[in-house]
């Protein structure tokens, strides 16, 4: 079993709820297992800001999963619960992210690991760093090497 970091958002809908659904549907999966989750924090859109707040949260994980597997689990999820992807940094229903799988380093095209943004983001690190502080400085270190 293998432990991963998971950034969750939503910003359209009823966000907080979808944030506890996801939490559900994640812990329900049979070989996903919830750790430790952070609190609930608004932050102001990244990216394209010309839109609500949003609700975040970071999840740490115990999984039987590989990071592309862990991947395609946290997609069909977010598919589940109707999020549509239509505009890079736009509204969402739901995110799911994988921010870091153990110390793996990885660059694919579907999955780079740690997240490649992670340390720009504060919506990210602050939830992250506090259920897991040793896992956010180790994503600033790869990050600034």
């Amino acid at each position: 079993m293998a432990k991963a970091w998971l950034g969750m958002g939503a910003n359209i809908g009823r966000p907080r709820a979808q944030l506890l659904e996801a939490l559900r549907r994640l812990d329900a999966h049979p070989d996903i297992h919830i750790l430790r989750k952070s609190t609930i924090i608004e932050t102001d859109p990244w990216g394209k800001t010309d839109q609500e707040p949003f609700l975040n949260m970071a999840v740490e994980v115990e999984t039987a999963l590989g990071p592309i597997d862990l991947l395609d689990s946290c997609l069909m999820i977010e598919e589940a619960m109707g999020r549509v992807r239509e505009e890079k940094w736009g509204p969402r229903l739901i995110d799911i992210d994988v921010i870091a799988y153990g110390q793996t380093r990885m660059n694919s095209e579907r999955l780079t690991l740690p997240h490649p943004h992670a340390h720009e983001r504060s919506f990210v690190l602050d939830p992250l760093e506090e259920i897991a502080p040793q896992v956010g400085e180790w994503i600033k270190k790869v990050a600034n090497a």
